[in-house]
């Protein structure tokens, strides 16, 4: 899993990427995935209405709908992404997910330097279509080759854009964020965190039972 020094490289590799300043089109995209624990299809359908951006401090994120990749003949719409509801929950369910201060200024730049996409999407392809998974990925492939040592190259570490998120709940459960509220905001249940993320809670009992002797002296 890769630490926060490793993704501020990667995420500073994606910006030398690609012709017409792709990767820099990207990166944001990328920075969602990793400071906000999104899923890629969460973060290709964000909006500007579903963030709050503030100058200073934390920001937030309202995730209400994903854009899953699909083949089109199977889209109502005939487009090759279908709008969908979040991943265990109910269509009209909204998942408020606080972002720390980096994301607040990587969002604020990009729609700055970008735009927006015609539905307000903050993401969008050089032609203002959908990013598709192929473009993301391909960019992703080289920044690690950018970033990383031949040998992290050829291995696991941050193999895949989704990998982020997995690196963004692995650190919130190693900071000590307590599993609901984590799985609150990655959009799991907490049956499926404690089971996916079994070894950073494990590497947790140190610190829980640290702060449980300090509680019981104190």
């Amino acid at each position: 899993m890769i630490n926060p020094r490793q993704a501020h490289e990667l995420l500073t590799a994606v910006t030398y990427v690609g012709k017409r300043g792709r990767g820099r089109r990207l990166m944001a995209l990328f920075a969602c995935m990793y400071y906000a624990a999104l899923r890629p299809a969460e973060a290709i359908a964000l909006r500007k209405e579903d963030c709050d951006l503030p100058a200073t401090g934390w920001g937030r994120l309202l995730i209400d709908v994903s854009r899953p990749e699909a083949t089109r003949q199977w889209t109502d719409t005939g487009d090759a992404h279908e709008q969908r509801g979040l991943k265990h929950r109910g269509r009209d369910d909204v998942r408020p997910v606080p972002i720390p201060p980096a994301l607040v200024e990587i969002l604020r730049q990009h729609i700055n330097q970008f735009g927006l996409g015609p539905d307000g999407r903050l993401f969008q392809s050089e032609r203002g279509g959908v990013v598709a998974s192929t473009a993301y990925t391909e960019v992703w492939q080289e920044a690690r080759k950018l970033a990383l040592t031949p040998a992290q190259v050829v291995s696991p570490l941050a193999r895949r854009p989704y990998d982020l998120r997995h690196a963004a709940v692995s650190l919130w459960l190693n900071a000590g964020v307590p599993a609901p509220e984590v799985a609150e905001r990655a959009g799991h249940s907490v049956d499926v965190l404690l089971r996916v993320y079994a070894k950073c809670l494990d590497g947790h009992q140190k610190v829980a039972n640290r702060r449980i002797t300090d509680a019981l002296t104190a």
